[in-house]
């Protein structure tokens, strides 16, 4: 079966919100352009915002359920967001310039119990992933239908925030290609890890609320694992429907 590329997305504000894109220009050694770009760090973060910082220093859907049901569009030439969600009005801002606007936004989304969002950062060159090195998420949809299955519900993709989903693969046959080469269209990535998961995955990105174990769906394979991070080899640009193959 021909394996092809079936959805991009991109998360311009780490753990506030995405995006699905028709295409996406890939850059040698980068995360993919306007992915955690911003990334809203909490009142006990231990990170001064100059470098690359790991994820437990910002606000994120693992802790605050409800902000995994933001979504959001970037406009590049304003580097303004706007960010919408079922419990709140609609707003667009510059998400630095402005942060103090987002945060009293999704103040409402934030448990009371947990470290409040205290600022916003950006890294020059590159994204907020939760990886050390610049990476791109790549997911498959067979290991997402067979996680459905294991919890007995539908379940939306949007749950794994990835990068790049593929169609057309067995489930979990990502997990064999740990450091090999994936050409997607025109861009080489070299595989570098699975993704753990975390109790984001368990909240409904429509709602915000808990409502599926989907971690203890993983651990019944004996894992919590979910897709896989990648580093661009070869730049280009890619696009739905694009070919996807090892090489």
């Amino acid at each position: 079966m021909t394996v092809t590329l079936a959805h991009i997305w991109r998360h311009p504000v780490k753990s506030h919100g995405r995006e699905a894109l028709p295409e996406v220009a890939l850059e040698a050694g980068q995360t993919m352009p306007w992915d955690r770009t911003w990334a809203v760090a909490h009142e006990g973060a231990r990170i001064d915002g100059t470098e690359w910082g790991p994820c437990a220093n910002f606000s994120r859907g693992s802790k605050a359920p409800k902000l995994m049901a933001i979504n959001c569009s970037l406009d590049e030439e304003s580097e303004t967001v706007t960010f919408s969600h079922p419990d709140l009005p609609t707003v667009t801002l510059h998400p630095e310039r402005e942060a103090a606007q987002l945060i009293e936004w999704t103040r409402a989304l934030m448990p009371e119990d947990r470290a409040q969002s205290a600022r916003v950062v950006r890294v020059a060159g590159r994204g907020m992933t939760d990886t050390p090195f610049p990476s791109i998420s790549i997911a498959n949809s067979a290991s997402h239908q067979a996680v459905a299955s294991q919890v007995g519900q539908s379940l939306s993709q949007k749950r794994w925030r990835a990068n790049l989903w593929l169609d057309g693969l067995e489930a979990w046959e990502e997990f064999e290609w740990l450091g090999k080469t994936l050409r997607i269209g025109e861009v080489e990535f070299s595989i570098k890890e699975r993704i753990t998961r975390c109790l984001a995955t368990t909240a409904n990105p429509d709602t915000g609320e808990r409502d599926a174990d989907t971690l203890a769906a993983l651990k019944s394979w004996g894992h919590q694992d979910f897709g896989i991070y990648a580093s661009v080899k070869t730049p280009g640009t890619i696009r739905i429907g694009d070919k996807a193959e090892l090489v």
